[in-house]
Parts: structure tokens; sequence; C-alpha cells
């Protein structure tokens, strides 16, 4: 008796995942559709993204390499500009930083501007994006006052960064110029009780500190 009445349980549970299926094989089919469709736009996209890597790679290794002997200076800037603007996380930083070393742009507000791109990159690390932070600092200490300078860098001296005690060291260097000693002092010694500071910074700081600000 018992096996019959399992039997029939059993027929029972087949019996209606059979109805099951066949009252939903409509939005069974749209949903396995659905997610074969979804997986082959993923492997499309990370193909695509690989070969407008590899694109962009040559590019740039093409404007690097032929440096001397290209079209004109005006057409490799373009050609550079053009790849920050694609904001991709290796190459549009290299651009601006190719840019930079050979004087490639003059106009300070275009440069921050490149500046601006590469730091927003979404998919940049964000130890990059601290350095690019650091290198905007430096490029604008030339020209800014501290407040301007201090809000640049507060991202980074506001974190645990890696980066964070070289801005602290540009900050410091910076003030002393600007003969405000009590801050730059102030600022070596936040370097030597981060306990993170970079081992030569701290060294750095220490010197100054023995040298410029001893009684």
């Amino acid at each position: 008796m018992e096996e019959e009445i399992q039997i029939i349980s059993e027929n029972t549970k087949k019996e209606k995942l059979k109805n099951f299926f066949i009252k939903n094989s409509k939005y069974l089919i749209i949903s396995i559709s659905a997610l074969i469709v979804l997986i082959l736009a993923y492997f499309v996209y990370v193909e695509i993204k690989s070969r407008n890597q590899i694109k962009l790679a040559e590019k740039y290794n093409n404007i690097v390499n032929n440096f001397n002997n290209f079209q004109s200076l005006e057409q490799s800037t373009e050609e550079l500009i053009n790849i920050i603007e694609k904001k991709n996380s290796t190459y549009s930083p290299l651009a601006l930083y190719f840019i930079l070393d050979n004087d490639l742009v003059s106009e300070k507000n275009k440069i921050n501007e490149y500046f601006d791109i590469v730091i927003n990159i979404s998919s940049l690390e964000k130890e990059i994006k601290n350095l690019n932070i650091y290198k905007k600092a430096i490029y604008n200490s030339n020209f800014v006052n501290e407040t301007e300078l201090v809000e640049i860098l507060r991202p980074v001296t506001n974190s645990n960064s890696i980066w964070k005690s070289h801005s602290l060291f540009l900050l410091a260097e910076f003030f002393y110029f600007k003969k405000n000693k009590e801050e730059s002092k102030k600022l070596l010694n936040e370097i030597i009780n981060y306990e993170n500071s970079n081992l030569e910074i701290k060294l750095e700081a220490q010197k100054k500190l023995t040298r410029d600000f001893s009684e």
C-alpha cells in the first residue's frame, strides 16, 4: 500500500512539473534566450575592449617611437590628447605624462583639464589616481597659492595613500618657500609621526627639521 502511495505521489509530482513547464514554456524560452544574449553581449564587449586596448597601445607606441620624425608637433599633440580623452586607465595617463615631459601644451588650464580627465577615469586604480593627484599638485605648485595647493592634495593627505607622505612633504616645502615656517614644521612632524610614511621621505623630513628648524 505504501509503495502504491509513493508511486502515485511521484507521478503527481512529475505531472505537476510537466504542467509547469508547459504552462510557463514561453517565459522559460524568453528567459533562456535573454541569458544567452547577455552572455554573448559580454563576450563581444570583452573582445571589443581588448581590440581597442591593442589599437590604443599601437597608437601610443607609434607616437612615442616616431616622435622626432612624426608629421608635426601639432599632429602628435592632437593624437596624444585624443588618447587622454579615450579615458583609458593605462594609456591616457601615459599620454599626459608624455605631453608634460615634452612641453607640448603650454596652457595651464588645458593641462589641468587633462589631469582631471585622467584622475576621474572610473577604472583607474586608487593609488594610480592618487599618484596623478600628486603629479597635478607638483605641476600647479609653480603658480598656485597655499590654499589652492592644499585643496588639490586634500584627497591624498586625508587618506592612507602611499603618496600621502610625498604630498605632505611637497606642502612642507611649498610653505617653507612661502616663508610660512610654522606650517612647514607642522607638516614635517606629521610625516615623521605618520606610521606609513615612505622611509626616504621620512628621512628627508627629519633632515630638514634638524637643518632648518633646530634652535
